[in-house]
């Protein structure tokens, strides 16, 4: 964008009678500016006039309030605005939500109960369990359905939603759940919290094939700066119980740091990623796990690796519309040596990166500041594919215990040695 462009436009912004007279101007007036000086992601839209337009929005939504005009008006009129961007990456979030994402980042302490959940509309669908956590002792399992929470409906639009759920366990106080599982009766449980990190944690377990076991890593994320090391031990435990195959869980993985993912798909092949901003580039090299300089990974052999789907077995990658940003560069370099995958289309924020800026009213932006390409320089596309198209049935999951996506990989790892047979 040309300077004079964008000084013309902060000064607008500046300018205006509606300027800083309430909160909602203030939230409106800071992610408008950073929004028109610092994105840098693959939208070509008019930003200013984008900005100029939502402006007198504004002013419309708040003209009955004036200066009381609140945080949640101007956050609803920014979360339109920026959906015209087309571009997921860039967005408002609230500061319980920022504060989340604070105590993930800085690897803080807080009260849990060890399970995380998703929203769905039948109930908050279990996807992970920490192993020795108060939600493992009290008996749940990853993909058991939770219809009630604190006895009111539970799920998507609903008064217990993924948010909610959350709040009860800062609180720290034991609180129960309605459970359906598949074959089994509905059960009543009473869920406690300890003080356990924030950041969830690669969880390893052990599928029996005919041909030998499968080691399942679920990778629930990349925010926290220990998450590579993380799924290395899970990997190394794999390769010392024998695996012969690999099934890595990403559907509800929504990325987080790009030196942490570029470092832990490193493992299957030597990986370099070219990130692009406005003023610069930088390219993250990694080899066997761990970062290295370009020159070093660049020189090292493509099936140097610490498992090669060649020598330790096939591996294979669950994908779907909750798979985003660093899950998805994860699938897309674990695919070009030679991972499978297998699932839905993911999300689509393959192809940037954000920074997160603080707001008043104590949430963060999360805006686009750097494009993705490969290391010839091509860039990234937006989003994967699966190389098996095979939706998770979210009915069949929890009624009937069929994990439709699992099935359909497990699947595809026995043909490659049904051939060789």
């Amino acid at each position: 964008m040309p300077t004079q462009v964008r000084a013309a436009v902060l000064a607008a912004l500046l300018l205006s009678p509606a300027a800083a007279a309430s909160p909602a101007t203030e939230l409106f007036q800071t992610v408008s500016t950073q929004l028109v000086q610092n994105y840098y992601g693959w939208s070509d839209l008019d930003r200013p006039a984008l900005v100029e337009r939502y402006r007198h929005t504004l002013d419309d939504a708040c003209a009955a309030a004036g200066d009381t005009c609140s945080y949640d008006q101007g956050r609803a009129v920014l979360k339109t605005m920026l959906a015209e961007l087309h571009d997921a990456h860039t967005s408002v979030k609230d500061a319980e939500a920022a504060e989340r994402l604070r105590e993930v980042q800085e690897d803080l302490t807080v009260p849990r109960s060890g399970a995380r959940v998703v929203s769905l509309p039948q109930g908050l669908l279990v996807v992970s369990v920490m192993p020795g956590s108060p939600a493992d002792q009290a008996g749940l399992r990853s993909f058991d359905l939770l219809t009630t929470v604190q006895g009111q409906p539970a799920g998507l639009n609903r008064a217990q939603d993924a948010s909610a759920f959350v709040r009860l366990e800062r609180a720290a106080q034991p609180f129960t759940v309605e459970r359906r599982r598949a074959g089994a009766p509905d059960q009543t449980l009473s869920v406690g919290t300890a003080p356990l990190k924030a950041r969830d944690e690669p969880v390893l377990s052990w599928l029996d094939r005919p041909e030998g076991r499968v080691a399942l890593i679920q990778y629930p994320t990349f925010l926290s700066g220990d998450s590579a090391a993380l799924f290395l031990k899970r990997l190394t435990e794999a390769q010392q119980g024998g695996a012969k195959g690999l099934v890595i869980d990403l559907r509800y993985n929504g990325g987080g740091r790009l030196d942490q993912c570029v470092s832990a798909v490193s493992a299957f092949g030597p990986t370099m990623y070219q990130a692009r901003w406005t003023q610069g580039s930088m390219i993250y090299a990694a080899l066997d796990g761990h970062p290295g300089s370009p020159p070093m990974v660049r020189g090292a052999a493509p099936e140097h690796a610490l498992w090669n789907v060649h020598q330790n077995g096939p591996v294979t990658l669950l994908v779907g519309g909750n798979t985003a940003s660093c899950a998805e560069v994860f699938g897309y370099f674990a695919r070009k040596d030679g991972a499978t995958l297998v699932g839905e289309a993911t999300k689509g924020v393959m192809n940037s990166g954000v920074n997160f800026v603080p707001l008043p009213d104590r949430g963060v932006l999360s805006l686009t500041t750097l494009r993705a390409f490969d290391s010839a320089g091509q860039p990234l596309p937006d989003h994967l594919e699966p190389d098996v198209l095979a939706p998770t049935d979210i009915s069949q999951l929890t009624t009937q215990g069929q994990d439709t996506t699992l099935q359909a990989a497990l699947a595809q790892m026995e043909q490659p040695r049904a051939a060789a047979r």
